[in-house]
């Protein structure tokens, strides 16, 4: 069982790897030296039947999962794109998954739809960009892709 106190405890030892992680994040290989079907070969075929304690459960991360990872924050990693893993953007992410907030529009969260919004006055300001002008910021690849190309197919009727 992990109550508030255990929580904290545990939350604190995270603070501290994810802190060491970041600054010392060279240490790590860029990409993983395991083969296809390494890790899926250490875990139980099996589900658990009962839980495990967190101190348990983070000896698995680090033996198991760590070793599978790229590491995209890596200043060796030079593929796709940076992974946004900075230290104010963790601790961000530590008060958005503690708030379990939805940020997928105002009705979801308004507070999070208004800061967007003023943000993204902000950066207009700061690249010099007309008031009067909008735009869309796509969140991947793929959906910036598709209405790239739904774009020019409307264009072009």
């Amino acid at each position: 069982m992990l109550d508030a106190d255990k929580f904290r405890q545990e939350a604190h030892r995270l603070v501290d790897w994810m802190a060491d992680y970041l600054r010392d994040i060279e240490q790590y290989p860029v990409k993983s030296k395991l083969a296809p079907g390494d890790i899926k070969a250490l875990l139980p075929l099996l589900p658990p039947t009962e839980g495990e304690d967190f101190a348990q459960i983070f000896q698995d991360f680090e033996a198991l999962i760590l070793p599978g990872i790229t590491h995209w924050q890596h200043p060796g990693f030079m593929g796709y794109f940076p992974a946004n893993s900075s230290f104010p953007s963790v601790l961000a992410e530590m008060l958005t998954a503690t708030l379990g907030a939805q940020c997928m529009s105002w009705e979801t969260s308004p507070a999070a739809a208004e800061l967007e919004e003023r943000m993204m006055d902000w950066l207009k300001a700061m690249k010099g960009l007309p008031p009067e002008w909008a735009g869309v910021i796509q969140d991947t690849a793929s959906t910036a892709t598709l209405c790239a190309l739904l774009t020019a197919r409307e264009k072009n009727q």
